[in-house]
């Protein structure tokens, strides 16, 4: 049977934690700031909704990823406050699949824009 009291209580948490790292991590809130400019500039440029489809999924993988890297980070710092190679290689890998999905969005919104880009400045129809 469906808890309704369980299901209320999981999406509360899960708001929490989207407030925690839109409150306490910088790179989340660049993140958001980002997305909102793509979406705003899908929305000047009239882009497809086909391509806004993948516009989202890719601003919605970049912040999850920077989610799950605090996460990482805040579950490292919670097992050892001392230095150890192994927390470093786990905050290393995290930050680098960051970086990787931001490096692919910034690509896939390359490969979107341009097109609408060079209309919007004259150079073909």
């Amino acid at each position: 049977m469906l808890d309704l009291k369980m299901l209320i209580n999981s999406f509360s948490y899960a708001v929490e934690g989207i407030r925690y790292a839109f409150k306490n991590d910088q790179n989340i809130r660049v993140h958001f700031l980002v997305a909102g400019l793509v979406i705003l500039a899908s929305l000047f440029f009239k882009v497809n909704p086909f391509e806004m489809g993948i516009l989202a999924v890719m601003i919605v993988l970049v912040i999850t990823v920077e989610m799950v890297n605090t996460a990482i980070e805040k579950m490292t710092d919670l097992i050892t406050k001392e230095y150890r190679m192994e927390a470093k290689i786990a905050k290393d890998v995290a930050s680098g699949m960051v970086l990787i999905a931001a490096f692919g969005s910034i690509i896939v919104g390359i490969l979107i824009f341009t097109p609408y880009v060079m209309r919007f400045l004259g150079f073909y129809q």
